[in-house]
C-alpha cells in the first residue's frame, strides 16, 4: 500500500477510538440525567392533565378550602367579599357622578 493510504487508514482508526471514547462519555452523562428528566416528565404530564381538566381542580381546591375553614368560614368570607365589593360599587358610583 502506498503511505497516503496508510495514513488514511491509521486516521480512520484513532478517529473511531475517539468515537467509543465519547460514546461511553455520552452514556455516562446521559445515566446520570435519567433520573430528573423523569421526574420533569412526570410534572409536566401533571401540569397537562391539570390544565386538560379544570373542574376537578376547581373542586379540589374547594374542598381544600372548605376543610380549611369549614363551610360557615367559607359562606361568611363569601359575604364578606359581597359586601365590600357593593360598597366599593357605590363609592364609585358617587365619585364618577361628581365628575
Amino acid at each position: 500500500m502506498n503511505k497516503q493510504m496508510i495514513e488514511v487508514m491509521q486516521r480512520r482508526a484513532d478517529l473511531l477510538a475517539r468515537i467509543a471514547v465519547q460514546r461511553e462519555q455520552v452514556a455516562e452523562i446521559s445515566s446520570r440525567w435519567q433520573t430528573p428528566l423523569a421526574l420533569a416528565d412526570q410534572g409536566l404530564a401533571a401540569v397537562h392533565y391539570a390544565r386538560s381538566h379544570p373542574v376537578l381542580i376547581g373542586g379540589v381546591v374547594a374542598l381544600i378550602a372548605a376543610r380549611r375553614r369549614g363551610v360557615v368560614g367559607m359562606v361568611q368570607s363569601a359575604w364578606r367579599v359581597w359586601r365590600a365589593y357593593r360598597i366599593a360599587a357605590t363609592f364609585a358610583t358617587k365619585i364618577s357622578s361628581r365628575f
